[in-house]
């Protein structure tokens, strides 16, 4: 799809445009981008912002060089105020803050949720300003970067197309800041194991991702069918290239054959909490009418409740599906017991009941 007949799209921008030099927000940087935003709107089309910077715009408040976490989400709770200040004065629109945890999208309900609230302030004429919640997350609960949570959104609101605003020209094929010939890739027609070999570290001294991450949003964006572009945001020249509808940077393609919205959630967005092992004879259950039941387990490792997505594997190492328990890991881990010393009880589900639910069910690369 061509830049200039997208009708919906998520941009990214990296802290690095929105703070730099860790001392509060700029509108250096912003202004092009504020600008695009405006010209894409004028011309009908709906704009979602996601924006890192919400640390690195606090830290001007706190005099701490070495800040602890609890510190950084106090940088954040007073960081965002100042982001969403400054794009409140450069856009001159109304503005809809929402602030999210990986634990609000791995929810099915608070997944559906959020689309409908990013639907809701569009449908009334507001541009959606999505950040990351640093100041209550924590390790398990957290995306990690933005480029991912980007992705993410751009798939729950069924976006055209994903652009990552950064501080490098695009997709190189090694990194430029050390290797003198580095080549810019133009189009990436799929992501392989080479291209994230290519991606290499973070180039950037601001933000919390890097070319990696960035190569991982663009995944998760090609596989819903979504057009993904990495651009460099310093260079006005790159807006002067968007304005005629041109690729400034780096485009990754999308997959011709899409993932289904359900299926695509279970495989990018949602964490798995656990794994069962079953044996190899029943590791193509997902492609008939065959289920799962207690009696095909050999191991449960981890602990999750109902509702949970859990990894079915093999006891030789495959990764078969990414599903939903309709169990906990206690229940199965006593259903395990009870199978091994042959003695069942009222408590153990019948042999027909399956583990998992198929409906949302994702069957992995490596099977």
């Amino acid at each position: 799809m061509s830049l200039t007949n997208s009708n919906r799209l998520v941009i990214k921008v990296g802290s690095a445009l929105t703070a730099p030099g860790n001392n509060g927000c700029s509108s250096k940087h912003l202004k092009n981008i504020a600008e695009f935003i405006q010209s894409c709107r004028r011309q009908g089309r709906e704009v979602i912002i996601v924006s890192s910077g919400s640390v690195a715009a606090g830290r001007q408040w706190f005099t701490n060089d070495k800040p602890s976490k609890a510190l950084k989400k106090a940088m954040a709770a007073a960081g965002q105020t100042n982001m969403m200040a400054i794009w409140g004065e450069l856009l001159d629109m109304p503005l809809g803050q929402i602030l999210l945890t990986h634990a609000d999208l791995c929810n099915r309900e608070r997944y559906v949720s959020i689309k409908e609230t990013i639907e809701s302030l569009l449908n009334n004429g507001l541009i959606p300003i999505i950040n990351e919640n640093d100041t209550v997350t924590s390790d398990e609960l957290k995306v990690g970067d933005n480029d991912n949570l980007a992705a993410m959104t751009a798939a729950a609101v069924d976006a055209d197309t994903l652009i990552m605003f950064t501080d490098v020209n695009g997709f190189f094929d090694k990194n430029p800041n050390v290797h003198s010939d580095a080549k810019l890739l133009k189009q990436v027609f799929e992501i392989t194991p080479s291209i994230y070999a290519m991606a290499g570290g973070s180039v950037s001294s601001t933000g919390t991702g890097g070319m990696l991450t960035k190569v991982e949003a663009a995944e998760k964006a090609t596989a819903y069918g979504i057009d993904a572009y990495i651009i460099n945001g310093f260079d006005s020249n790159s807006f002067e290239l968007l304005a005629k509808g041109k690729n400034p940077g780096t485009h990754f393609l999308p997959n011709e054959t899409p993932l289904t919205p359900s299926i695509h959630w279970m495989t990018h967005t949602v964490r798995e909490c656990g794994e069962v092992i079953i044996d190899n004879e029943n590791a193509n259950f997902y492609g008939t009418d065959q289920v799962l039941t207690s009696e095909n387990i050999l191991e449960v490792k981890g602990q999750f409740s109902i509702g949970d997505s859990i990894l079915v594997s093999t006891n030789d190492g495959k990764n078969i599906v990414k599903a939903t328990a309709n169990y906990s890991s206690c229940l199965l881990n006593h259903i395990s017991q009870k199978q091994d010393e042959d003695d069942t009880d009222e408590h153990t589900p019948p042999q027909e009941y399956s583990i998992v639910s198929k409906e949302y069910l994702a069957v992995l690369e490596n099977t």
